[in-house]
């Protein structure tokens, strides 16, 4: 999700562990003993796909619509529901950054890097860092793109000889706005064609509805600047390929479906005006007929059956709506509130003082006023569906738990000897130590 924001932000204290920086978010990376082995069936987990949706309140899709059957009535009763699963900001980049790094936001990737902005540069740039705080939180007045020492759960995996992939939805399909391959703007500009859908057209006939912001490889220099980024982060079509042997099946698998599948898009019922660029209806209809199509391909591939985990979640919630009309002037005032609930004693990190919570206005005309109003600086309540050969099908799980505490989850499954930024935080509980889920 992303919304034009309007405010500014004040100065930041830089902290007295600047020279850090080329170490930042990574604690005890060589004593494999910081990340211990699960202490349920996940220890036998050695392939994990992840597959990220957007926008959705959790009493929607797992309540209220029905949008969604396949994801509520055959995904649920085979796996694990985590009722208190929640996204750590608004509006989408930021969520999925801290996902893979355990960073908190900068002020231009708390907004999606979107150019034009009050208060950001809005331009695909580089971080501007004056230093680390000691739990590895990058410290910086704005950018986009972590330096090559602010380390990724990838770069873990690769330091532990251990593979991975991002698979994204029609990256490359219009090679004018990104290449088929690591696809991302040039650094430096501020022009993202990316953030808005391409209708099919003659020269592009599915259309191009990847989004740079939903794919967080994008924004660290130790991926985007590897040899490996144009092998690793690759169009989605290439996963049925890869899923063929347990062999070919990376370790890692990170899937972002296009902006219409993903649910980011349309709203679900294919109305005119309110479905996708492509025709789609968007929504949580597109998003579930999206995992119709591709979980069953995961569920038969050899490596899901033979030590596979599923986790299937959303990036943030979406906003709530409340309309006023002055019936002298006849002029209409829309709110779309985000709560910005947190849990998991998330921290809001150096960067947002001054900054959040608060409010802009989109649309300010005589008939017409849209705000947007953000109470906290949290991602609010998602939740999450897990499927593996090692899960209670049918299970349910109220232990609370966020994008920090996944990665978490993902450092002790994968042993990769340390924590990044957020993830490091003890108090956490991990999903792969939840007897809850796992047999």
């Amino acid at each position: 999700m992303h919304q034009r924001r309007l405010w500014g932000f004040t100065s930041f204290i830089a902290a007295a562990v600047f020279g850090a920086a080329t170490i930042a978010g990574c604690n005890n990376n060589d004593d494999k003993s910081a990340t211990p082995a699960p202490t349920t069936a996940a220890a036998k987990v050695k392939h994990v796909f992840m597959i990220v949706l957007e926008n959705k309140n959790y009493a929607d899709t797992f309540g209220s619509s029905t949008q969604d059957p396949y994801l509520q009535k055959t995904l649920i009763p085979q796996g694990a529901l985590l009722t208190q699963y929640y996204g750590t900001g608004h509006v989408s980049l930021d969520n999925y950054i801290s996902m893979i790094s355990g960073q908190s936001p900068t002020p231009d990737t708390d907004d999606d890097c979107l150019p034009g902005l009050t208060g950001t540069t809005g331009n695909y740039n580089d971080v501007v860092q004056s230093g680390t705080t000691p739990d590895g939180q990058v410290i910086a007045s704005s950018g986009c793109i972590y330096p090559a020492g602010v380390k990724t759960l990838v770069d873990q995996l690769s330091a532990s000889g251990l593979s991975w992939k991002g698979y994204m939805g029609d990256m490359g399909n219009d090679p004018a706005r990104e290449a088929a391959t690591c696809g991302h703007p040039t650094i430096g500009t501020a022009t993202d064609n990316t953030n808005s859908a391409e209708a099919p057209s003659a020269s592009v006939p599915l259309g191009d509805a990847y989004a740079t912001r939903h794919d967080p490889f994008m924004y660290f220099h130790s991926i985007i600047d590897a040899a490996a980024c144009k092998t690793n982060v690759v169009n989605l079509n290439q996963l049925s390929t890869d899923l063929a042997s347990a062999a070919s099946t990376p370790n890692y698998v990170f899937i972002t479906p296009n902006l219409c599948d993903d649910g980011h898009d349309g709203d679900g019922t294919g109305a005119a005006g309110k479905g996708c660029a492509n025709g789609q209806p968007g929504g949580l209809t597109s998003a579930d007929a999206f995992l119709k199509t591709w979980v069953p391909k995961i569920l038969a591939s050899p490596a899901y059956q033979q030590d596979g985990l599923l986790v299937i979640t959303f990036d943030e919630s979406n906003f709530t709506t409340s309309s006023t009309t002055d019936s002298s002037t006849r002029q209409t005032t829309i709110t779309l509130t985000f709560p910005g609930t947190t849990c998991c004693n998330q921290q809001p990190g150096p960067n947002l003082s001054g900054v959040r919570p608060g409010g802009f206005t989109l649309v300010n005309s005589p008939t017409l006023v849209e705000k947007i109003a953000i109470n906290g600086y949290g991602g609010d309540q998602v939740g999450a569906v897990l499927l593996s050969p090692f899960i209670k099908p049918g299970s349910t799980s109220s232990t609370p738990y966020n994008h920090y505490a996944l990665l978490r989850s993902m450092e002790e499954i994968f042993n990769t000897g340390g924590y990044l930024g957020y993830a490091g935080d003890s108090t956490l509980a991990t999903i792969s130590n939840d007897s809850a889920v796992f047999q």
